[in-house]
């Protein structure tokens, strides 16, 4: 008990030390297929799928991409947003023995170049929409890739000619040039479904997904996340919430972008494999959740903070019954104590806090909804999980319950290692085999896990991470820019937000916030892009001349005091 301390914290009928099976993602499909065939599986824009529906639409994708050459070894992309064509097309990569990569819409144009290049690439999933198509056939002839498949979003909805009608009118749609390097993906999955079967020899050992995580010193790095991984990640989900499942009741409202592992694991592999209706959204409106939740009678909401935010903010949130909802999850970022508090006030469903990393698939801790919360925790393991906290200043030692130590995680959800970098994959394990997370935590008696701090620099905005280094040297390309911090500052909407500080050359005429942001469009993705911007005729440093930001940080923290000490003394 002693070295697992979260097992006397475990909702009674749930089992830590569970029986996960290593086995072939797709399985997660194929078995609700075959169980619950009738059941609706998607719900999009009206449409519903069955489970039997998208099983025979994965098979006949799966067959269309062998046809074109996808096979064991095979790396195909998807850059698409939350619609039916995503999970017809994740599975029948992984059906044809093909790997998938994930693309961010978010992504610059270079990182994009990147991971295309990097993740070798040759076959990529888009849409005809004016957001995503443009992106991608950019990188025909300028990269690897060598074929985009393209689907129209209206084909997967009731009303297919309305729907592209519509959006042609508002000019939402992209004029796609259809040549030989372009493959309708409704010519895709014109076949019988006939495809060969490859065996998955060895699940912990085969990839199904690489999935790219930000690096704080360059470019982005490809977690190498197998067929066991995934499916373990699943089976953890299902095991911690196994007092909920009710087939043909739980419907999930997927509004989280599916790029996001959070979004693959917490929503698809979890709902899918418990037989649950996927309601989803191609992006985040709040009052469109509020009206599905309210209409359709939402069962589970995993989202990040600010969604959850958006959605009690929203002015019509009063009109609407939220009661149906039984589970929601808050991951991505830390949740405020407060959004917490008044989101089960209003909805009488408790946000289960949860953390996690792309490294993890993303599985790590969770809140059992049973027991009650400790604010500032992020819950305890989960099955089969083990976490331990290293020595901050001895890396070859771990530290006792109470004291803070750096993260460390291992369990059946722990990725392969990073894509072509063993000597990345090397720096973040610890001597005994545990994935050190860069989280700086403590863990009390009960083994509930509280956040403190990070070992290396990184900001959390709107649970998209995000790397300053890779801000200051994209703004250091500016012609006016001697010197560059950038540090995280508060936000209530986002979590935080990135504030780049900047020291002028000698002469150079001052440059706007909207200016450097127009600068940077082509260099930072959207998730990344400065908020807030201070040109100083000097930079605080250190006694060795470093840029010191911990200054800037202190400097920051003052000024919201001030703040607040004026805003209390005003009221008063």
């Amino acid at each position: 008990m002693t070295d697992k301390p979260w097992l006397k914290s475990y909702p009674q009928g749930v089992r830590w030390d569970l029986d996960i099976e290593p086995m072939p993602l797709q399985r997660v499909l194929d078995a609700s297929v075959a169980r619950w065939p009738e059941q609706p599986a998607l719900q999009f824009m009206g449409r519903r799928i069955s489970y039997r529906e998208l099983g025979e639409l994965t098979d006949r994708a799966a067959k269309g991409l062998q046809q074109l050459g996808v096979k064991p070894g095979v790396h195909v992309g998807l850059f698409l947003p939350n619609t039916p064509h995503g999970v017809i097309a994740f599975f029948g990569i992984l059906k044809a023995g093909g790997t998938v990569v994930n693309y961010s819409p978010l992504d610059a144009a270079k990182v994009l170049e990147h991971k295309i290049e990097d993740s070798e690439t040759d076959l990529l999933f888009t849409l005809d929409l004016a957001v995503l198509y443009p992106q991608m056939a950019g990188m025909l002839g300028k990269t690897r890739l060598q074929r985009l498949i393209v689907g129209k979003l209206g084909e997967m909805t009731p009303m297919p000619d309305a729907v592209n009608a519509q959006m042609k009118a508002g000019q939402q749609l992209a004029d796609v040039a259809w040549d030989d390097r372009h493959v309708r993906m409704a010519q895709l999955l014109d076949n019988d479904g006939q495809f060969t079967r490859y065996p998955v020899a060895d699940p912990a050992q085969a990839i199904a997904v690489l999935q790219y995580t930000g690096g704080t010193t360059g470019q982005p790095k490809g977690a190498m996340l197998t067929h066991a991984n995934l499916s373990a990640a699943a089976a953890q989900y299902v095991e911690s919430t196994r007092d909920m499942h009710e087939v043909g009741v739980e419907r999930f409202l997927c509004v989280l972008p599916p790029f996001h592992i959070y979004a693959l694991t917490v929503n698809m592999l979890f709902g899918l494999s418990i037989g649950a209706e996927l309601v989803l959204h191609a992006r985040f409106d709040p009052k469109a959740a509020l009206e599905d939740i309210s209409a359709r009678k939402i069962t589970v909401f995993c989202g990040v903070p600010t969604m959850f935010t958006a959605v009690m903010d929203h002015p019509e949130v009063t009109k609407h019954d939220l009661r149906s909802l039984k589970f929601c999850a808050s991951g991505g970022a830390p949740l405020p104590v407060e959004v917490g508090q008044r989101y089960a006030e209003l909805t009488g469903c408790h946000l289960s806090e949860g953390w996690g990393m792309t490294e993890t698939s993303p599985t790590g801790t969770f809140t059992p909804p049973t027991t009650a919360i400790k604010p500032g925790s992020c819950g305890i393991p989960l099955p089969r999980i083990e976490i331990k906290l290293l020595s901050l200043e001895d890396p070859t030692r771990y530290v006792p319950l109470g004291e803070k130590g750096e993260m460390c995680i291992k369990g059946p959800n722990v990725m392969k290692g990073y894509w072509k970098k063993p000597e990345a994959t090397a720096e973040i394990t610890t001597f005994d085999g545990f994935l050190r997370t860069g989280d700086v935590a403590t863990m009390d008696g009960d083994g509930y896990v509280f956040i403190i701090d990070r070992c290396k620099d990184m900001l959390l905005c709107s649970g998209y991470n995000v790397y300053p280094r890779v801000l200051e040297e994209a703004i250091y390309l500016h012609p006016a820019a001697s010197e560059v911090c950038v540090i995280g500052i508060p936000d209530a909407y986002r979590g935080q937000s990135p504030k780049a500080f900047v020291v002028l050359k000698p002469g150079a005429l001052p440059c706007t916030l909207e200016q450097l942001q127009a600068f940077l469009k082509d260099k930072l993705g959207k998730h990344e892009m400065i908020q807030a911007l201070e040109i100083r005729a000097a930079l605080p440093k250190t006694a060795v001349g470093k840029l010191s930001k911990k200054d800037l940080v202190e400097e920051e923290a003052r000024k919201r005091e001030s703040a607040g000490a004026l805003g209390e003394g005003a009221a008063a």
